[in-house]
């Protein structure tokens, strides 16, 4: 999933270039739409990623899109963190990082979150935040992971 503005555009097209395919939404714009169309990509037997921070942040904070999404469907999420030791930083709201060439790329995977089909909003806020800590913790593991290459 990548949001419908400049940005998501050019995510877009760097995902098709991979053999990848990208709704288009956001929270802020298009996103149940889009969260329809993973739906349907899951119930094919397509895998779906996406950052869950949201366009309107705050930065870090995982929106309840990826939860309602693995409710309805009945797969898991599967919590991951992505951080290379030299970057540049994009002046954007979320300070997005690209990593430089030859760059040490560190990737940490937790768990599977597992959420009930039959969860009501108290629980998916729930597993929301339990989704939230945990990529919490994953960004300061693979931090720590790459103060030590």
């Amino acid at each position: 999933m990548t949001s419908e503005n400049f940005d998501g555009e050019w995510v877009a097209q760097l995902m098709s270039r991979f053999g990848y395919y990208a709704a288009r939404g956001s929270t802020s714009r298009g996103g149940s739409r889009a969260l329809a169309q993973l739906r349907r990509e899951m119930a094919e037997g397509h895998p779906t990623a996406f950052t869950v921070d949201g366009p309107r942040g705050p930065a870090r904070v995982a929106q309840p899109g990826a939860v309602w999404l693995a409710s309805v469907t009945g797969n898991p999420i599967v919590p991951f963190h992505i951080e290379a030791n030299r970057h540049w930083t994009v002046n954007s709201w979320d300070r997005t990082l690209v990593p430089k060439p030859f760059a040490t790329v560190g990737i940490v995977i937790d768990q599977p979150i597992y959420v009930p089909p039959d969860a009501d909003e108290g629980l998916l806020e729930s597993f929301r935040q339990q989704l939230d800590g945990r990529l919490h913790a994953l960004e300061a593991r693979v931090a720590a992971l790459m103060t030590r290459s």
